[in-house]
């Protein structure tokens, strides 16, 4: 029994640890560019990808060179590598909060080699290296009950609420729509919200609306790059996958416009609620008699 005791809790740490490992990710570069390959491109988007389910902590980006040039030029172009790096995950919604070093360490110097190795060797040192560290779980605390009565808060309107009653200017913001990273198609959980607030809007004739769509976390207010396309306008596509589904649903093409509105307006707090999409009500017809 104590033996099982043993193993079990032996386990329960390694997976801990596991978890709590960081990250790590290789770029290369080809003799004297910092413009990242095509296809080492690719793999950073994986990468990045494979980070949506983490609670990131701080990312670190450094650069390096091979031996060849002078000392002042490669640090330069150690950090321009970096700063491409850096760029890319802002492009892709990573928000630049999380990066805590974005430097370039110059030349790596080879150590003594075969002769035939050296070509090899010297490409593996063009490269920037990425570290992604996971934040620590906080322990869970048991909190204690409270029996003692509380006044009672007022729930707060749901969206469909917020439809029914809208008025021209309102400006209605889908919450719980999320959006994967980099992509213009919500995640899973957030197609049913969705569809309820179709029904809401089919039951408003009356409304006609704007659709706006908004990206995180890139540099100068710009758009994402919409992974799936290659553009810069994922804002732009996150509205339009919106659009076409409430028209799917059956919501009359002439009552809906859809715009996207880049990084303008983030609202200030986790970066994945600026992944959003919101409605402004632009017109209300009368009721006809």
């Amino acid at each position: 029994m104590t033996k099982l005791f043993v193993l079990i809790c032996f386990t329960l740490c390694s997976v801990f640890s596991f978890s709590q490992k960081e990250l790590t990710h290789e770029v290369y570069f080809n003799t004297d560019k910092f413009e990242v390959p095509n296809t080492e491109e690719n793999r950073l988007l994986l990468f990045i990808s494979n980070l949506n389910d983490i609670n990131i902590e701080s990312i670190s980006i450094f650069g390096f060179c091979d031996d060849r040039g002078a000392d002042t030029y490669n640090l330069l172009l150690s950090q321009q590598r970096a700063d491409a790096i850096k760029a890319i995950f802002a492009n892709n919604e990573i928000s630049e909060d999380l990066i805590s070093n974005v430097d370039g360490k110059g030349e790596i110097l080879l150590k003594i080699i075969e002769e035939e190795n050296l070509l090899k060797i010297r490409g593996l040192n063009r490269k920037v290296e990425i570290i992604v560290k996971p934040k620590v779980p906080k322990p869970v605390v048991k909190k204690v009950v409270d029996s003692t009565p509380k006044p009672k808060i007022e729930k707060e309107k749901g969206i469909e609420d917020l439809i029914k009653e809208g008025n021209k200017g309102d400006k209605i913001l889908f919450k719980n729509i999320l959006f994967k990273t980099g992509y213009a198609s919500v995640t899973p959980s957030s197609k049913k919200i969705l569809e309820s607030i179709a029904k809401a809007l089919l039951e408003r004739e009356d409304i006609y609306f704007t659709i706006q769509g908004h990206v995180c976390c890139t540099q100068y207010s710009r758009d994402a790059v919409n992974r799936q396309t290659k553009k810069r306008d994922l804002s732009a596509a996150r509205a339009k996958y919106v659009y076409d589904y409430f028209a799917k649903k059956g919501i009359d093409k002439k009552r809906m416009r859809h715009i996207g509105l880049r990084r303008k307006f983030p609202l200030g707090g986790d970066p994945e609620l600026d992944r959003r999409v919101e409605i402004l009500i632009t017109y209300v017809s009368k009721p006809t008699k």
